[in-house]
């Protein structure tokens, strides 16, 4: 015959029960705690991410829109196999080089990895230099409407047709801001920029202008890390001649052997297009380099633009991994 426990135990039980169920709940409505690393393509981003990271007992989440793609490591300096050893990565070989991919699906998939490092008790690093990437992580991306499909069918046999100059042309009339930031050869980007006008009415500048942001879905400490600009351009110089040692030019014939086509919003990016442009149309293998190398200080210039307009970002040299650490801890433990 089972006895019957103390009344007092009995309600002491069912508070327990009660604050546990609670806890529970509270912490499903928690906004996680994280860390982002950022700053321009070639300032130390992930070295510094691990050797942080490590300290913390965290897992990265990549914020690069490159490194989403598969078969593409050289030219986007992915982690390799022995620095994604060390520290779990994720968001990086996620999707092929010829399919869609944008802030908002990065957003969203992003999202369910930084919950899912919170919920094993880790702390996730959020590193990467597509400032809108890390943007949309933290405070989410009103939802854009979905493509006509019809006006896009219609599009892609005018390109056909006609050829993507005279799209980019018709792009340049309706909305010239947006054309000026996309490349010719873009066609992903471009019919969908036509797209948006011929249903809206709107250019596609007038929605970027007016995109909106959500308030924040969880809490970010922001490290930037920069050098000084001709440090960082010597480094940019030389990642340049490392990747082409490394095997670029190889990496992106392989792609256009797989049929990945040169028009491709993934092989328009930088690096990619350099080499492509060298294999089909022949531009001089010097003349490919310098522009490579230009492009990307260029590029890197618009990123160092992007992050310092956010007054939220704490900016350390790459080498200052005390203040860093201190920095974390104090934020973690706030």
């Amino acid at each position: 015959m089972r006895r019957k426990l103390p009344f007092d135990i009995v309600i002491f039980m069912k508070i327990a029960s009660v604050c546990t169920s609670a806890r529970k709940d509270f912490k499903l409505f928690m906004k996680p705690k994280i860390i982002v690393i950022c700053g321009p393509t070639g300032v130390g981003k992930t070295s510094t991410a691990i050797g942080l990271a490590l300290d913390f007992q965290g897992e990265i989440i990549g914020a690069d829109s490159m490194q989403v793609y598969r078969h593409m490591d050289i030219g986007t300096a992915k982690p390799t196999p022995a620095e994604q050893a060390r520290v779990p990565h994720r968001m990086i070989d996620v999707i092929d080089p010829d399919e869609p991919f944008d802030a908002a699906r990065f957003s969203e998939a992003a999202f369910e990895e930084m919950n899912a490092v919170a919920g094993m008790g880790k702390i996730p690093f959020v590193v990467g230099g597509t400032g809108l990437y890390i943007k949309s992580l933290i405070h989410g991306l009103s939802r854009a409407r979905p493509a006509d499909a019809d006006v896009l069918s219609r599009l892609k046999k005018e390109a056909s047709e006609y050829g993507l100059q005279a799209l980019h042309k018709r792009l340049a009339q309706c909305d010239p801001e947006a054309a000026a930031k996309i490349h010719c050869n873009d066609a992903f980007r471009i019919m969908r920029a036509l797209e948006i006008f011929e249903v809206t009415g709107k250019p596609l500048s007038a929605y970027q202008k007016a995109h909106g942001f959500a308030p924040q879905k969880c809490h970010a400490l922001k490290i930037g890390l920069r050098l000084d600009r001709a440090v960082l351009y010597e480094r940019i110089n030389r990642r340049v001649d490392q990747m082409i040692h490394e095997g670029l030019l190889g990496e992106v014939k392989g792609l256009l052997d797989r049929g990945y086509p040169a028009e491709l919003k993934a092989m328009q990016s930088i690096g990619y297009r350099h080499m492509a442009e060298h294999i089909l149309n022949q531009v001089p293998w010097e003349e490919t380099i310098q522009t490579l190398k230009r492009d990307t200080r260029r590029y890197a210039k618009r990123q160092m633009t992007w992050f310092s307009a956010d007054p939220d970002i704490k900016w350390f040299a790459p080498d200052a991994h005390a203040e860093m650490h201190l920095q974390i801890k104090q934020f973690l433990n706030a």
